[in-house]
């Protein structure tokens, strides 16, 4: 069983910037796809950044420019950037692991940090 454990979050004001870390336990990181999620409230929960096995990234529209998601193999753990944030940013940022490519089920989330973008 995989676990997935963010850390990070906080309250910052407009314009700052935080960075946010994912561990994951097990032995399968290396071949997964890695991303970030988010859920504002009374939203539906987006994808906000996603990274490859072998290192190609996507961005929602919305974070491109502003926020960069990298990995560490050799740590097992996903970062995120995120720079000039703003107050739509605010949201719990969920870490998701995905190998079902490799193996069947392999999806799993972390509980998720709390982002709040405020003055």
């Amino acid at each position: 069983q995989v676990q997935l454990v963010e850390s990070g979050g906080g309250l910052v004001q407009p314009g700052e910037s935080l960075r946010l870390s994912c561990v994951a336990s097990g032995n399968i990181f290396k071949i997964s796809t890695m991303g970030w999620y988010r859920q504002a409230p009374g939203k539906e929960r987006e994808l906000v950044a996603r990274i490859s096995s072998g290192g190609s990234t996507t961005y929602a529209d919305s974070v491109k420019g502003r926020f960069t998601i990298s990995r560490d193999n050799a740590k097992n753990v996903v970062y995120l950037q995120m720079n000039n944030l703003k107050p739509e940013d605010t949201a719990v940022y969920s870490c998701n692991l995905d190998a079902r490519s490799y193996l069947s089920n392999a999806n799993y989330w972390g509980q998720g940090t709390q982002v709040t973008v405020s003055s």
